[in-house]
């Protein structure tokens, strides 16, 4: 009797014990997976979570080829939720994540006059001139006021993002034509981000977030 009462006993603490393993396993999972969402330092990506207008875009720039180059896009998508919904900032959300050659818009003017970035990427400064020695995606030139620009789209709540490989390789770049540390040439480039210029830890990264945070993706 004893020997038949056994092998029930072990059998039920068994299922028990497995039972507790299936209830418990998708708590575990959870918690394992909130502490894996928390960015590392020095990476905030909290700013996401304000994104709360009804549309909501993401806008990927990967090169630069003329001016104001992709920024008009993003104003067109304004401009249109404007004058057809009378919708914008806070109700309409835009984010430009940008890497590449699409580098220049976010650098300030002493990093384009130090490193050249118009003779780099060829970029003109609105009138046929090579070379310009100024950040031209910034502000709208005096002959052209409603030119789309940064500043004109951070005014209107654009928020203008930074691939950080991207510029670690352009920091590598730069310090051998230099002849500086990449170290060095890497904090110049961060300390020289336009304002207001989020640096992320990957363009792909974000252009991944931010869907997930209901934006909808266009690549300009």
């Amino acid at each position: 009797m004893l020997h038949e009462r056994a092998p029930r006993r072990t059998f039920l603490a068994t299922l028990v014990a497995a039972t507790g393993a299936t209830m418990l396993g998708p708590l575990f999972s959870a918690k394992r997976l909130d502490a894996a969402e928390r960015p590392n330092a020095p990476w905030d990506l909290s700013w996401l979570d304000q994104l709360r207008g009804k549309h909501r875009q993401v806008f990927e720039v990967g090169k630069v080829e003329d001016v104001p180059g992709p920024l008009h896009i993003v104003a067109n998508y304004l401009d249109t939720w404007r004058d057809v919904y009378r919708l914008e900032f806070p109700e309409v959300n835009t984010v430009v994540s940008i890497a590449g050659s699409g580098f220049p818009i976010n650098a300030s003017a002493a990093i384009w006059a130090k490193y050249k970035l118009a003779d780099k990427w060829h970029i003109s400064d609105g009138a046929g001139k090579e070379g310009a020695a100024h950040n031209v995606f910034l502000e709208p030139p005096a002959s052209d006021a409603k030119r789309a620009s940064v500043k004109g789209l951070q005014a209107r709540g654009t928020i203008f993002c930074q691939c950080n490989k991207a510029l670690e390789a352009i920091a590598r770049e730069f310090a051998v034509l230099s002849h500086e540390k990449f170290e060095t040439v890497y904090d110049e480039l961060v300390a020289g981000l336009n304002p207001g210029v989020r640096l992320v830890p990957a363009n792909t990264m974000l252009v991944g977030l931010a869907q997930e945070h209901g934006c909808a993706y266009e690549s300009v």
